[in-house]
């Protein structure tokens, strides 16, 4: 069985329904067969908390065969990344886990604890996901057009370009998210495949309405999870 992950009841349901799959709210998980795969069907709210909270609930269970988080996301530059595009995670960080300098600079090595291990090497802030071999392992495939990205996590929604522009260039981010990181944790820590895949919605420190495109990247959504459940 896959966990299938998003945030809200909304991506959940842009994701699934193609194919008249049940509603699922936060905090459920619904079992769920498409195509002869069974999934668990899983919404765990919005934010790091509740991603880790779903994680550890869920992660325990007998017979998982993976993960996958689908949802949408912002980009830092879309030029590279197009408001209504897709793809899929390569790196996750997050970019909050650490000392805090008064630079804003975030060094996470500096409290002397790593968050874990994953395949017996510390992590820090960043995971180095393996999307394409995870797919396949899941017995899933990636969409030809979909863009490979490096993800950023973050605890609340960039909301100014100069922000936007600083975790771009210290942590190589394409685009953002407030989930992926403790969900792609806990499964790699449980030896589980896992992949990532967002929609872009807007542009990442924008509050400008030109610059968002909710109804296209959950349309998007909708398209890419019915091409990965083939």
């Amino acid at each position: 069985m896959i966990i299938v992950a998003t945030a809200t009841s909304k991506e959940m349901k842009a994701s699934f329904g193609f194919a008249d799959a049940p509603a699922v709210e936060q905090g459920e998980s619904v079992e769920f067969t498409l195509n002869g795969r069974e999934l668990l069907l899983t919404v765990t709210g919005v934010g790091l908390v509740n991603a880790a909270m779903a994680a550890g609930r869920l992660l325990g269970r007998p017979g998982l065969t993976g993960m996958v988080n689908l949802g949408i996301a912002g980009a830092y530059e879309v030029i590279e990344f197009p408001v209504g595009s897709t793809c899929y995670v390569w790196r996750e960080t997050w970019p909050e886990y650490g000392l805090l300098d008064e630079d804003g600079r975030v060094d996470p090595k500096a409290i002397g604890f790593a968050q874990g291990n994953v395949g017996g090497n510390p992590v820090w802030d960043k995971l180095k996901l393996n999307p394409t071999k995870d797919t396949e392992r899941m017995g899933l495939e990636l969409g030809a057009t979909w863009l490979r990205a490096s993800s950023t996590t973050v605890g609340s929604v960039t909301g100014t370009p100069e922000r936007s522009g600083w975790l771009k260039t210290s942590y190589g981010a394409d685009i953002e998210n407030m989930e992926g990181f403790p969900l792609a944790f806990g499964a790699m820590q449980q030896g589980l495949p896992f992949l990532e895949v967002r929609t872009i919605s807007n542009l990442v420190g924008s509050r400008y309405a030109k610059e968002w495109d909710l109804k296209g990247a959950f349309s998007a959504l909708g398209t890419a999870t019915a091409e990965l459940f083939k």
